[in-house]
């Protein structure tokens, strides 16, 4: 197969720190189109917070809160939800260890209180898309809702914040039979560990597959770009997988290309690299 069927992290992959796409990628974007290949965003983020600015640049489809909805060509052919029971649990055992979440759900984002908090005075490390992408979100404005207006009818995921890392391993010792953990990168000064539970057989490497069977098309046949460890999954599925240059260590060392940064446009010059521009 010539054509190829693309997939796009936004954070860190797409975009820098909560900026708009640049005018390279939409159009390296807008070209592999236009040559025949489809091109998806693969996002942990979910549908209510990937700005117009991202989706007018034009996709075939979207991979939504790290696979657990998944629109192509309009029509939403997945979506799956945690049950409240499940959620409820989570939410019991983080808070118990001192551990803050953010519930991401159909209706918005609901937060602990001590999460925003958190968020505003952790020092992160460059490599952490999700949590600097988080801390702009609250810069921006964007409307995050406090847990007291969580409407408890299911949700995608859970993200959370801790100020140490023995209270994650505490939490994780229940439920990471159920879910796989992912701790995102953070340096030796932080005073915030962040990261996020999800689903074991609902991940982006999934949505991936789906996407495929909706086509008709095999996995040899994609190509996954990504930044973090929730890029995992989708880049242990593609037939190519490119790290960013701005990648995690770990992400850099599975993959099987690293490309240029984000803020250096590495999406265009490897979409022209690769011919599909």
């Amino acid at each position: 197969m010539d054509e190829k069927l693309i997939f796009l992290d936004i954070d860190g992959t797409l975009v820098s720190a909560m900026a708009k796409p640049s005018f390279l990628v939409t159009e390296a974007i807008c070209k592999a189109r236009e040559k025949g290949h489809k091109v998806f965003l693969c996002t942990g983020r979910n549908m209510p917070i990937i700005g117009s600015d991202i989706l007018e640049v034009g996709f075939d489809g979207v991979i939504a809160s790290a696979g657990g909805h998944i629109e192509v060509e309009g029509n939403v052919i997945f979506d799956y939800l945690l049950s409240e029971e499940l959620i409820q649990e989570c939410l019991s055992i983080f808070h118990s260890y001192g551990i803050f979440c953010r519930i991401e759900s159909p209706e918005g984002i609901f937060t602990d209180p001590q999460m925003e908090e958190l968020l505003r005075t952790a020092k992160l490390d460059p490599k952490n898309s999700e949590l600097i992408r988080m801390q702009k979100e609250i810069e921006a404005g964007i409307p995050i809702l406090p847990y007291k207006s969580y409407p408890r009818k299911g949700a995608y995921k859970i993200c959370f914040t801790s100020t140490t890392l023995e209270a994650v391993e505490k939490a994780k010792r229940y439920l990471e039979d159920r879910f796989s953990f992912v701790v995102h990168p953070y340096g030796d000064s932080t005073n915030c560990f962040n990261g996020e539970i999800i689903w074991r057989g609902v991940d982006k490497g999934k949505g991936m597959q789906v996407v495929c069977q909706y086509y008709g098309a095999l996995l040899q046949d994609t190509v996954a770009f990504g930044d973090s460890m929730n890029d995992y999954e989708m880049m242990a599925c593609a037939g190519v997988s490119v790290a960013m240059g701005n990648a995690c260590f770990e992400l850099q060392q599975m993959a099987d290309i690293v490309c240029g940064n984000v803020w250096e446009d590495g999406i265009y010059y490897e979409f022209q690299r690769m011919g599909f521009i």
